[in-house]
């Protein structure tokens, strides 16, 4: 049996928050793997030929309308929203950041599949994003850890209540995106350097190497459940 060189092609791929960062990187790998790829993002930013469509994940009226616009079947669907908050102890706890965390990453994204899912052929792939927090416990993460433990949990349900459609997760660690401050700011690239040289690898990851682990829970058809770590061996130190 022939298969495709290209296993996205032709495939109607979404990514939610994919006008930036991890996201815009699986936006442009998925496209470039022959897909055809929509952003879903708050800025509704189009990049290199990518379509952008506004949408809040905080606001299920304006994720309805922008399904609404998309494709009538959606082969993959990929979130990477997700609140910039700054980590703080308990003691130190700002609420509405607490509170902000939970509405984009936990509720935002339950929102949006719940939007999504008239539109989700029934072999669809759904990709999540955690984070290297969900399982690697610090002073000060309380609430990073929280959210990105709380997207794993539900993925493991959504992967036998939605199957045989896929759900799967990808956790980041330390990636060079512009949640670290731009790509100009005076100390980034030491501060970055710095975090890298404790890692394994000794360095962070970059956008395109978290895209790849994306773009293979898309493809394979055999994978639901999982949690793909690419952390540079963070979850070891």
């Amino acid at each position: 049996m022939m298969h495709s060189a290209h296993p996205l092609q032709g495939k109607q791929v979404v990514v939610v928050g994919g006008s930036a960062g991890i996201g815009l990187a699986v936006a442009r790998a998925a496209r470039d793997g022959g897909a055809d790829v929509s952003i879903i993002s708050r800025s509704a930013r189009s990049h290199d030929g990518l379509s952008g469509i506004a949408a809040d994940v905080t606001d299920t009226s304006s994720l309805q309308l922008a399904f609404a616009q998309l494709p009538q079947r959606i082969d993959a669907l990929v979130l990477t929203s997700g609140a910039s908050i700054a980590s703080a102890r308990l003691n130190a706890m700002n609420m509405a950041d607490l509170h902000q965390a939970f509405d984009v990453k936990v509720f935002g994204y339950v929102a949006t599949l719940y939007a999504a899912l008239p539109y989700l052929d029934e072999t669809a792939s759904i990709t999540l994003t955690s984070g290297l927090l969900a399982r690697k416990f610090n002073a000060g993460g309380l609430v990073k850890s929280m959210v990105n433990a709380s997207v794993e949990a539900m993925a493991k349900v959504l992967a036998k209540e939605l199957a045989p459609r896929r759900v799967n997760v990808v956790s980041p660690g330390i990636t060079d995106t512009d949640a670290w401050g731009s790509a100009t700011a005076e100390g980034r690239q030491a501060m970055l350097q710095k975090m890298g040289d404790h890692l394994p690898v000794r360095r962070v990851g970059q956008p395109a190497e978290l895209a790849q682990a994306y773009l293979l829970a898309i493809s394979n058809g055999f994978m639901t459940g999982a949690v793909l770590d690419v952390d540079g061996g963070g979850l070891l130190v």
